[in-house]
């Protein structure tokens, strides 16, 4: 049977995937999936760096603004709604192109990861959250050095939700999520797919971070998580972890300077960024798209991925 067409478009943050993606969505008939564990929760514009309908130029999205802050998001939601939406292009007889900076999510849907261990029983999961809400996520943080330190090594200790499933994976299988992961990586994916890593050298990277920082500033990112906070939003919600909305809350509530916060924002922003592209690196297929290698030329990027996709037959 032949397999389906998918284009993956990801890199670090700020890296500009997102001019790029609608410009090749343009050029092949794609429409595009958000693969951003942010940009899905309504009223969270600024902060996530979200597309604007204006900058979408006509090029139909999915995965964004779906949810409320509150509601319950995880790479298992992510990837049941990606599948329903790649569904839909397809029928509409487009390209799904999945765009964004979360790989973990763009491999559960790339190799369609069985998350079957995710079995109704949460009573661990229950005593995880309490811990870290009582103890603290470096105390929850230490817990996964002990039973998966590679794991520990490949998830900062804010990512609570990901530190919680590698201690619930190996709670539930007795198994290592980090050696599981690298098992999943070896799977054959069931697409016909380009694999595509945009990426910058590192300090116009880190510059673009802290403009960007910069520019939320200046668009209203305190307000808009004032505006959360007054909805009922607070720092428990796995919404309100993300970059940028939990510094800021910190301020809100007096535990920081504005200064301080900004400073945090940019720094754990560049960080980030480290880390995703210490991921990128560990996934096999991937094409890497080096601008500084083009001239920072889009045209020449793009005729360069366009090229890829022929060779493959992903188009024709």
């Amino acid at each position: 049977m032949q397999k389906r067409p998918l284009i993956v478009l990801t890199g670090p943050t700020a890296v500009g995937k997102t001019k790029l993606s609608i410009a090749l969505a343009k050029e092949i008939g794609g429409e595009i999936l958000s693969a951003d564990s942010m940009q899905v929760y309504r009223y969270m514009d600024i902060g996530s760096a979200k597309i604007t309908p204006k900058e979408m130029e006509g090029v139909k999205h999915y995965l964004i603004d779906v949810l409320n802050p509150w509601d319950e998001f995880n790479v298992v939601v992510f990837q049941k709604m990606c599948k329903e939406a790649m569904e839909e292009i397809w029928q509409n007889g487009h390209i799904p192109i999945l765009t964004g900076g979360t790989g973990f999510y763009i491999q559960a849907v790339l190799y369609d990861i069985d998350f079957a261990e995710n079995d109704e029983d949460d009573s661990y999961r229950k005593t995880l959250e309490e811990t870290a809400l009582e103890k603290g996520n470096l105390y929850l943080h230490d817990m996964l050095k002990e039973v998966d330190a590679r794991a520990a090594d490949e998830i900062h200790p804010n990512n609570v939700k990901r530190v919680i499933r590698a201690l619930e994976f190996a709670s539930k299988t007795g198994d290592r999520i980090s050696e599981h992961n690298a098992v999943m990586r070896q799977k054959e994916s069931p697409y016909n797919f380009s694999y595509f890593v945009l990426n910058d050298v590192r300090e116009k990277l880190y510059e673009r971070i802290n403009q960007r920082v910069d520019e939320m500033m200046e668009n209203g990112l305190v307000p808009e998580v004032k505006k959360l906070q007054e909805m009922g939003c607070n720092k428990e919600m796995v919404s309100m972890q993300g970059l940028g909305y939990k510094e800021i809350l910190e301020y809100l509530d007096g535990e920081t300077t504005l200064e301080e916060a900004v400073y945090k924002i940019k720094r754990d922003t560049r960080h980030f960024a480290k880390r995703q592209l210490t991921w990128f690196r560990r996934e096999k297929e991937v094409t890497w798209i080096n601008k500084e290698d083009f001239g920072y030329d889009e045209h020449r990027i793009l005729e360069a991925m366009l090229s890829e996709m022929k060779e493959k037959k992903i188009i024709g």
